[in-house]
C-alpha cells in the first residue's frame, strides 16, 4: 500500500474496528488493514500512539492525524462525507 493510504491499526476480534471497516468499505475508501494481533511492529506503534493502551482501531490519515476508536460519525466528518 501506498503512503496516501489510511493505515488501520485494528483486530479482528474488535467489534469497534470491524465496524470502522464496514464504514470505510461502504463508502469505498481505500485503506491498510493491519492486523496488531499478526504485526508486532503494529502492536508497538499502537501502545506508543496510545499511552501503553492496546486502542483499536487506532486509525492513520493521509495528514498524519489519527482517531482512536472512532465513531461512524466521527470518521464520516474526518472523511468529508
Amino acid at each position: 500500500m501506498s503512503e496516501s493510504t489510511i493505515k488501520v491499526y485494528a483486530a479482528n476480534w474488535c467489534g469497534d474496528c470491524r465496524r470502522s471497516r464496514r464504514f470505510l468499505d461502504k463508502h469505498k475508501i481505500p485503506y491498510e488493514w493491519i492486523n496488531v494481533d499478526q504485526d508486532p511492529q503494529a502492536e508497538q506503534f499502537v501502545l506508543e500512539t496510545n499511552k501503553g493502551m492496546r486502542s483499536v482501531p487506532t486509525i492513520v490519515f493521509q495528514d498524519g492525524s489519527i482517531l482512536v476508536e472512532p465513531s461512524d460519525t466521527e470518521l464520516g466528518a474526518k472523511l468529508g462525507i
